[in-house]
């Protein structure tokens, strides 16, 4: 398992303007959770994170976070939990992790990923519908995959992958439904052409004498109510 670090120190500031100051200094609070253990207060750089965040984005992985305290630093093996971003400028406020142990079988969600180009696709000019994008599943936390790969290149229009064709890693264990569609290779939609202005100016042309002939049928029968109506008058 590749080793991730992340380095913070103990936070003492917990009030709602210290917190702001820090974050105007590019420092995101944080808390460390864990399950009959003490809750920490703790701070990261803010580049450090968005640097980490970056080199595995859509990844699910075990963080050591490495925390700084007085002389001493003392290393724990975390998932992130939850970060919290500012709606206006999408910057990083708050993060929650949680302590996990290394011997315990936990519960993550991996991304699934699409391996090659399709005969389907490349060849019959079909679109490959990437329906379930992660599966979940349980593990170790030292045996996380970065990602499940799915070679789709003999993959025809029609032709799909289910999680029960997935090739999953020794040691993991799938929750999702194994009838579940995970890829698909499907016929292009075929879109109806627009009218041309000929089409358009004939289309118009043939509707226009209906109205006027309808108009002067409404007039004729307006003309022998009225003729029928005054049968004494005189000529």
């Amino acid at each position: 398992m590749e080793e991730i670090i992340l380095e913070a120190q103990m936070r003492k500031d917990t009030g709602t303007g210290r917190v702001n100051r820090l974050r105007k200094q590019a420092i995101i609070p944080a808390v460390v959770y864990g399950e009959g253990r003490k809750t920490l207060t703790i701070q990261v750089r803010s580049k450090d994170f968005v640097n980490l965040m970056s080199a595995h984005h859509g990844e699910s992985f075990v963080l050591n976070l490495r925390i700084k305290e007085d002389l001493k630093n003392e290393d724990k093996a975390v998932l992130i939990k939850h970060v919290q971003h500012n709606p206006v400028t999408d910057d990083v406020v708050h993060i929650d992790f949680n302590q996990i142990s290394l011997t315990k079988k936990i519960r993550v969600k991996v991304p699934v990923a699409a391996k090659g180009e399709s005969v389907g696709v490349k060849q019959d000019g079909g679109v490959l519908d990437h329906i379930l994008w992660e599966i979940e599943v349980e593990c170790l936390p030292t045996q996380i995959p970065k990602s499940v790969e799915v070679d789709v290149t003999a993959l025809k229009v029609g032709d799909s992958i289910h999680v029960r064709n997935l090739i999953i890693p020794q040691g993991l264990k799938v929750f999702n439904d194994p009838e579940a569609t995970v890829l698909a290779v499907v016929a292009p939609t075929k879109e109806e052409a627009a009218p041309t202005a000929e089409e358009t100016l004939a289309q118009g042309a043939k509707a226009e004498p209906e109205v006027i002939k309808e108009k002067k049928e409404k007039a004729e029968g307006a003309e022998g109510v009225s003729a029928k109506a005054a049968p004494g008058e005189k000529k």
